[in-house]
């Protein structure tokens, strides 16, 4: 495994790039970071070219000026596919890295082969939600990081978890309290204006694969359901967790992802016939 920063401008990326074979970009959620892959990551590497950042403004990425718009993320998963001579890669993001995944398609969807939505969804904030994410980054400025850890507190994962195994919420905390508060406060600004990406749907090409857990209590299931059905081809995997399964079940978030690098391989081996 290869571990480099990486600079573009303002912004310096902390990069992990590890094994070989067709590449596949992990993308992080809010207040988490790189090493939320971990699992699948080392799983994924024994067959695949596993490239994953810290998004700007996350954990030892560089703390630009935002607001952090979802274009601009996508342009930094550009900068990085350029720097380590990639091409075209298979783009994967967990919950706010999905909105970067469909951002990355719309600017640059010649360079997808295929796009993976885990515990993500299409639609933009409403303005009950996007008026929430605004008041809290005010709040994360003046207070520090600990509002945004509230808010999220007692929703990452299926309650049964958190009472059988509690050590998983103390460790993603952890990764929370490492957000710089400036960053989440930009990043927090960037997803309440984000657009909506449905209108992409008839367009995706691509092999697509949606992960979901039924005890999501952020991205309601239904969401998973609605970009299962409107976008061709796409295939639903569903496991019964909460909203980080990079933690509860990494497993069943691995699987969905091999099977979206053979999706990603049967297409490709189709259009050289």
């Amino acid at each position: 495994m290869q571990s480099m920063h990486l600079a573009f401008g303002d912004v310096r990326l902390a990069v992990r790039d590890e094994g070989s074979g067709p590449a596949i970009v992990l993308l992080h959620g809010v207040l988490l970071s790189k090493e939320t892959w971990d699992e699948p990551a080392a799983a994924l590497a024994e067959h695949a070219r596993v490239v994953r950042f810290d998004l700007r403004g996350h954990g030892e990425s560089s703390v630009p000026a935002g607001p952090y718009l979802m274009e601009s993320l996508a342009g930094d998963v550009a900068d990085v596919l350029d720097a380590l001579g990639i091409e075209r890669a298979a783009i994967v993001g967990h919950s706010l890295g999905g909105y970067v995944t469909f951002a990355f398609y719309r600017m640059f969807a010649e360079r997808c082969t295929g796009l993976g939505l885990v515990s993500t969804r299409a639609a933009a904030d409403d303005d009950a939600t996007a008026n929430f994410r605004y008041d809290l980054a005010e709040r994360v400025e003046r207070e520090g990081i600990g509002p945004a850890i509230d808010a999220f507190a007692g929703r990452s994962f299926a309650p049964q978890t958190y009472l059988e195994r509690p050590e998983l919420d103390a460790r993603l905390r952890a990764v929370n309290e490492r957000t710089d508060p400036a960053g989440a406060a930009a990043m927090l600004r960037g997803m309440a204006t984000r657009v909506a990406a449905d209108d992409l749907f008839d367009e995706i090409d691509v092999p697509v694969r949606i992960f979901a857990g039924t005890q999501d209590a952020v991205v309601p299931f239904a969401f998973a359901e609605s970009m299962a059905a409107g976008i061709r081809g796409a295939r639903l995997d569903v496991a019964d967790c909460g909203h980080v399964p990079l933690f509860e079940n990494p497993a069943a978030v691995t699987a969905s992802l091999q099977g979206l690098l053979a999706d990603v391989a049967a297409s490709e081996s189709a259009a050289r016939r």
